[in-house]
Formats: structure tokens, C-alpha cells, sequence
């Protein structure tokens, strides 16, 4: 076993749990914010600049706007699979199984590495096809292939950081993620100014260079791994599969890689919906989908931390304190849900006005959607949380079963039988609510289930419950 600790590493299986969760989620919360504030910059430059007219500028922000489902589908199910990883380096560090991290991470980044040169070669050559199916309005069309073209270029890039951030994230260090994404999130928007200010590339500008600073993004967290010490150090060598630790990051990732395909197919069904109305409402779901992706993100924070807190305290078979930190994590999620939601709320008008300037039915358009989405909010990130916590209980299968329900039959219910009798935005927006009710029930059920029968084991093992 070995004892020599990386730098960043933290045991959360001891002490205080209230301030170490939030130490380790206002790292998240704040790379969450950063990463949604430099999309935000980026949407803002190709609305307002992204073409020589109002109406070119419109049609490069529904271009933008268009795609988000689609390459979320594509790549959620890659990104899933980092889940799978973060378990196990959880599991390993409350169980002070050093040797077992570092197999973990090298396992890890060998399938970022082959998912991501799979992403790119798929997305590239189907991109047109691709969007014609999620119903992408002809009208943008032009603008939204080369910038679809562009993201998946720099897929692997993505990939890379997201699952060396997982391993670190786990192991308790979730600080030097947030400094490499707020460095490459500046490259990010000064080549934005370059590209689609300057240069007036539109739509396949922002493509650009999102790619470039998710591959500068990959580059420093690698680079950082290289130079640790203990079982973060990162041997380019060694970079390939160890067959056990590929078995559990597939037990634990595919499912979870499933729902998360599972949830960006139901938000293309949505986003197909939202394309079947006029150009100026798709933009203005674009900005407002902007802003609630602030809420989200900020929600999101809390989905690793139950992964990481709950995680730990499995493989240290400390029942007590794991149940404590669900709690923990429930609470803390809500209240960021509300406080953030009334915000976007009061404050939605002049935000939306930043990203369609002078346009009254995009500013409406998103309104309608920010009423809907901004006040329930605090549902998406409970359900988030009692996902992370049933993963990190290795629960991965019975999580996506949930999801599968939630977000795909219920949507598709709703959409195919209300959504079709009123095809209002309003009515399409309550598709979201609606699922996140049945997720955060059947979620936490399940949970206190799982929890209950993980404190019997423990007692059948005779260890101390704790």
C-alpha cells in the first residue's frame, strides 16, 4: 500500500463534515460559475457581434444555441463514465488504498483518450446529419455546421480534463481544477474577441476557440498530474487499461454514461420542440437556457461533493457519517437552488438584454422560460444530489433505471400528448418541473434504501457503526 500522499489529497472520512463539504464545493460552485460566465461571454460576442447585420447576429445565437442538446448527447455518455472513475478514487482514499488511486487514474485517462478520438471522428463526419435530426431550422444550418465541426475538434481535450478532474476531485482536491478552467476560460474569451469580434467568423469563431482552450485546459491538468508525487503522479507511460480497474470503472460509469445520454435525449426532444417555433423564441431560450445553466452549475457543485463525501465514507464503512453528509448535501443544494433561482428571476430582463440587445421577443421569449425553470430550479439539484449519492453507494445501474423514467418516458409523455394538444413555450418548459418532481422521490427512496442495507452489511461484518 503505499503512504507517500499527493498534494491536494484530503481524508474527508475525519472531522468536521459542515466545512469540509463546503470548503470542497466552493471551488466547484465557483468553477462551475466561471466555466457558465465564459460560454456566457462567448454567447454575448456572437449575439452582438456575431454577424454584419441584427438579423445575421440572431441567426449565429440560435445557431449556437441549437447544437447545445445535440453535442451534449454525444458526449454525456463519455462523460458519464468519469463517474465511474471518481467512485473508485473515492472508495480507494476512505479505504487509504493509495496504490489502487493511481491504477484508477492511468485507467481513467486511457479511455478520456480513446472516447474522445471516437467523439471527434463521429461528430466530424455526422455533424449535418446529426443536427438535421434534432430539427436544427434550415435557416441556421449553415452557421451551426462549422461550429459543431469545431467543438468536436477539441472533444478529446475535453474528455481529458473532465476525467483527470474526476480523479482529483475524489481524491479531495477540487481547487486546481478550478485554477486550470479559470485560466483557459480567459484564453477562452480573448479569442472569442479575436475570432468573432474582429476577425467576424460568427458562429464557427466561438467553435474555434472553445476547442483551443479545452485543449489548454487538458494540457495543464496533465502537465500538474506529471509533476505530483504519490498516486496522482501521472506516467504517460503508463497510461493504459488495468483490467480491474476497467471492469469497475465500466460497472460504474456505463450506466451512468447511459443517463446522461438518457438526459440529452430528452433535451433534444425538447430542443426539437423549442426549433418548431420562430427564430426569435429559439434565441431568447438560448439566453435563458444560459442563465439557467448558471443554476445548474451551481447545483451541480453538490452532485460531486455527495459523489466525493459519500464515496469516502463507503470505503471507510463509516455509516453514520455518510448518511450525514446526504444531509448535508440536501440542504445546502436547496437553499443554492433558491437563492439563485429568485436572483435570475428579478434580475432576468436586463441579463437577457445582454445577449439579444434590441430584441423584445427574444427578452420575452426568455422570460417565459426563466418564470417556468428559474423558480423550480432547487428540484433539479436535490434530484442531482441523490444521483451522485446512489452512485457513490455503487448503485450506478438502479440511478440510471430512475433517470430513464424521469427524464425520458415522462418527458416524452408530455411532450407527445400535452405539448402537442397546446404547443405553447410555456407548456414545453413544464416538461422539466415535472420530472424533476418524480427524479427527487423515486432518488430518495431509493437512497434510504441503499443506506440502510449498506449499515446492515456493516453490522453482518461487525464493524463498528459509526
Amino acid at each position: 500500500m503505499e503512504t507517500v500522499r499527493s498534494k491536494g489529497m484530503k481524508d474527508m472520512t475525519e472531522g468536521p463534515l459542515f466545512s469540509k463539504i463546503l470548503l470542497f464545493a466552493l471551488p466547484l460552485v465557483a468553477t462551475g460559475l466561471l466555466n457558465r460566465f465564459f460560454n456566457i461571454a462567448d454567447t454575448i460576442m456572437v449575439g452582438r457581434w456575431g454577424g454584419a447585420t441584427p438579423e445575421a447576429c440572431e441567426i449565429a445565437l440560435a445557431a449556437v444555441g441549437s447544437c447545445g442538446a445535440l453535442s451534449f448527447l454525444i458526449v454525456n455518455f463519455f462523460f458519464g463514465l468519469s463517474a465511474g472513475a471518481g467512485v473508485l478514487v473515492a472508495h480507494a482514499m476512505g479505504a487509504k488504498k493509495y496504490d489502487v488511486v493511481g491504477r484508477v487514474v492511468h485507467t481513467a485517462l486511457f479511455v478520456a483518450l480513446v472516447a474522445g478520438v471516437f467523439s471527434t471522428i463521429i461528430g466530424v463526419f455526422s455533424t449535418r446529419t446529426l443536427l438535421q435530426w434534432t430539427g436544427v431550422s434550415p435557416a441556421v444550418m449553415e452557421e451551426a455546421v462549422p461550429y459543431m465541426r469545431a467543438v468536436f475538434f477539441g472533444m478529446t481535450g475535453v474528455l481529458v480534463y473532465n476525467y483527470a478532474a474526476a480523479c482529483l476531485r475524489s481524491a479531495g482536491d477540487s481547487a486546481r481544477p478550478l485554477a486550470f478552467l479559470t485560466i483557459s476560460g480567459v484564453l477562452n474569451v480573448a479569442l472569442n474577441f479575436v475570432s468573432v469580434v474582429l476577425l467576424q467568423l460568427g458562429a464557427m469563431g466561438v467553435g474555434i476557440s472553445t476547442a483551443i482552450s479545452n485543449w489548454a485546459s487538458a494540457a495543464m491538468i496533465l502537465f500538474y498530474m506529471k509533476r505530483q508525487e504519490g498516486p496522482l503522479h501521472l506516467f504517460f507511460s503508463q497510461i493504459r487499461p488495468d483490467k480491474e480497474q476497467l471492469k469497475g470503472i465500466l460497472k460504474i460509469g456505463l450506466p451512468s454514461g447511459i443517463q446522461g445520454v438518457l438526459f440529452s435525449f430528452s433535451n433534444v426532444i425538447v430542443q426539437a420542440g423549442v426549433n418548431s417555433f420562430p427564430v426569435s423564441i429559439v434565441a431568447g431560450n438560448t439566453a435563458a437556457g444560459n442563465l439557467g445553466d448558471i443554476i445548474y452549475t451551481v447545483q451541480n457543485a453538490m452532485y460531486h461533493a455527495a459523489l466525493t463525501f459519500v464515496g469516502q465514507h463507503v470505503g471507510a464503512k463509516k455509516h453514520r457519517r455518510m448518511v450525514k453528509c446526504f444531509w448535508l448535501c440536501v440542504a445546502i443544494v436547496v437553499v443554492l437552488g433558491v437563492i439563485c433561482g429568485v436572483a435570475i428571476y428579478l434580475f432576468g430582463r436586463p441579463l437577457l438584454a445582454l445577449f439579444v440587445p434590441d430584441n423584445a421577443a427574444a427578452i420575452e421569449a426568455g422570460m417565459e422560460r426563466i418564470t417556468v425553470l428559474a423558480l423550480t430550479y432547487f428540484m433539479c439539484g436535490m434530484q442531482e444530489v441523490g444521483s451522485g449519492t446512489l452512485r457513490a453507494l455503487g448503485k450506478s445501474t438502479t440511478a440510471m433505471v430512475i433517470g430513464f423514467f424521469g427524464v425520458v418516458v415522462i418527458r416524452m409523455i408530455w411532450i407527445y400528448t400535452v405539448f402537442k394538444a397546446y404547443h405553447e413555450p410555456f407548456v414545453i418548459y413544464l416538461t422539466y418541473p415535472v420530472s424533476w418532481f418524480f427524479l427527487v422521490v423515486a432518488f430518495y427512496i431509493f437512497c434510504l434504501i441503499e443506506m440502510r442495507r449498506f449499515k446492515k452489511r456493516l453490522e453482518a461484518e461487525g464493524v463498528p457503526i459509526e
